[in-house]
């Protein structure tokens, strides 16, 4: 049996090129409005230096160039996604690298911000990547994570489980082809949910101050890190 890394890595690289379609058809287009208030709320600025991580296709660091950020480098391990990342972005983004959260090879205190949208259930080891992010960041720097939630008002938790259990899924497979990743979504969110508390990570991380904000029913969470 492939590890988690290895299924993750295969599944966004086959689901790739139907991935932004997906998005924004299944959020009905709110994916756009969270990516855009997790960046209000981090305070980015036009002198940030900018890691996106798990960077897929691209919408969370072609939104921070909308903010005036210049220097932007974006990591993802599908190679797939950063192709699509590349050819859709049109402009000149710094580099961008086929990399795994839990060993960047950057030097200490390198970038000033770094964000992650929808992608730390992906990764392998968390607390790890987390660490790695600290020694990556500038004293004061910020690490941002945009990420799934079950809502706490029960009558919405149940529509929720509807929707990511039944129609989800099957919408999914129908238009990426692929029968076992829009499974492998609400799967993974209920679990996560479950078991990982990213608060408490980042403080054991080293992080000195962390916020969480929750947006739209708390269908997502916003957990800013400060090093």
């Amino acid at each position: 049996m492939l590890d988690k890394k290895t299924q993750v890595k295969h599944m966004f690289d086959a689901i790739a090129y139907r991935y932004d379609f997906l998005n924004h058809f299944l959020s009905a287009g709110v994916d756009v409005y969270w990516r855009k208030k997790a960046l209000k709320l981090t305070k980015l600025n036009k002198d940030a230096v900018l890691l996106d991580v798990a960077c897929g296709t691209g919408d969370f660091a072609i939104e921070a160039k909308k903010f005036g950020v210049q220097k932007i480098f974006g990591a993802d391990f599908s190679f797939n996604m950063l192709r699509l990342f590349n050819k859709k972005s049109g402009w000149i983004i710094g580099r961008n690298l086929q990399m795994e959260a839990e060993k960047l090879p950057l030097k200490p205190s390198t970038v000033t911000n770094i964000t992650v949208a929808f992608g730390v259930r992906n990764f392998y080891n968390i607390p790890e990547a987390f660490s790695s992010f600290h020694s990556a960041l500038t004293e004061n720097g910020k690490a941002t994570i945009l990420e799934f939630m079950m809502p706490t008002n029960s009558l919405f938790k149940i529509l929720y489980r509807l929707y990511f259990k039944f129609i989800l899924p099957v919408i999914g497979r129908i238009v990426s082809k692929d029968k076992k990743a829009y499974n492998y979504l609400p799967d993974s969110v209920e679990e996560f949910d479950k078991t990982i508390d990213l608060v408490k990570l980042f403080y054991n991380a080293g992080f000195k101050t962390v916020e969480r904000y929750n947006l739209t029913f708390g269908l997502v969470q916003v957990v800013i890190a400060e090093k």
